[in-house]
């Protein structure tokens, strides 16, 4: 169990905006569950999912979770990304084809931002 004084460095978080959107989908579908894609036909974007609907391979990596929603990526992609912190926002459109938000008008986007030198230390990634 780590010390309550060690910081803490999340690897992905989300907007306010997120959450709300997370909360109506949670209530409408039951838990979910996000892998942030890395593909052809939906881009890169942030997928959401009934959590008992998507089945992960070994490959697959959890970052953390947002508002109670465990967030994955491939292993391949997340070396691309692990020194960045992704900001999970909405913004209005379509979302992935098979992301549940497509319905609601709005869309998963995902942000980032490089980590510090100190973050990247408290990570052990430096």
């Amino acid at each position: 169990m780590a010390d309550a004084t060690e910081p803490v460095v999340l690897k992905v978080i989300c907007t306010n905006a997120a959450s709300q959107l997370i909360d109506r989908l949670q209530a409408k579908y039951g838990p979910v569950m996000f892998h942030q894609s890395g593909g052809c036909c939906d881009g890169s974007s942030p997928m959401c999912y009934p959590q008992e609907e998507f089945f992960l391979g070994e490959q697959d990596v959890q970052l953390g979770e947002i508002h109670g929603a465990p967030f994955y990526m491939s292993k391949a992609q997340y070396e691309y990304w692990m020194y960045t912190q992704l900001i999970i926002d909405v913004i209005p459109g379509r979302g992935g084809m098979f992301s549940l938000e497509g319905p609601e008008g709005l869309r998963f986007l995902t942000r980032s931002r490089v980590f510090s030198s100190e973050e990247l230390s408290i990570l052990k990634l430096s």
